[in-house]
């Protein structure tokens, strides 16, 4: 089996390939490059999100012919897409950090600033926090409700339609933390930096 790890410039994902590589050992090829055809060629793909919304689109439209691609992968042909942190938000029809901007529109919604409550609750919001897995996802196979996963941002993903919503993190309020839509994943979270509970998370997508 082969995944890649899309790297196209956004932060460091160097946590990410290392979580990858630790689960994967040698029984599946991880790969991490944002060449077109090897991305096609992929079963499984991992598009990792750092920094703001815009700087994320703004890399991933910045080498020709990747969002077609990977509309391609994951609307087209429907294989695992696994998206983390803006990974995730860039599902989104619209983000509205910096400047109004296009997503990928994978899963109708918006990605808006947490309502820090007047400064009661602190931005970004980093650190562990306990998740509410409220519907069967595929990637929290023998994950108990209410474990801690690690946490860094200040917008969250509000999707349309309520029901890709697989698990929330009670943070000023119930923010989404992990959408699951047909082969479409995203964890808010970061899998790769949530010690053994994240490496399962890794784990169980490896294994879908």
């Amino acid at each position: 089996m082969n995944i890649t790890i899309v790297d196209y410039k956004s932060g460091n994902i160097s946590s990410v390939i290392n979580s990858f590589t630790e689960v994967a050992k040698d029984k599946v090829n991880i790969k991490v490059t944002s060449d077109l055809n090897k991305i096609k060629s992929s079963d499984k793909v991992v598009l990792p999100g750092q920094g703001s919304f815009k700087s994320c689109v703004d890399a991933l439209n910045n080498i020709n012919g990747l969002v077609h691609t990977l509309n391609e992968f994951a609307i087209d042909n429907k294989k695992p897409l696994l998206g983390i942190c803006v990974g995730l938000q860039m599902f989104a029809d619209i983000g509205y950090e910096e400047t109004e901007t296009k997503g990928l529109g994978w899963i109708s919604g918006k990605v808006s600033k947490i309502d820090n409550q007047n400064g009661k609750y602190k931005l970004p919001h980093i650190g562990w926090n306990q998740i509410n897995i409220v519907k069967e996802s595929k990637i929290f196979k023998d994950i108990e409700n209410n474990s801690h996963m690690y946490f860094v941002h200040s917008y969250e993903f509000i999707p349309e339609d309520k029901n890709v919503i697989s698990a929330t993190v009670d943070y000023s309020s119930n923010i989404v933390c992990s959408a699951e839509k047909e082969n479409l994943f995203g964890t808010q979270f970061h899998p790769e930096k949530s010690d053994k509970i994240g490496l399962k998370i890794i784990e169980n997508f490896i294994k879908l």
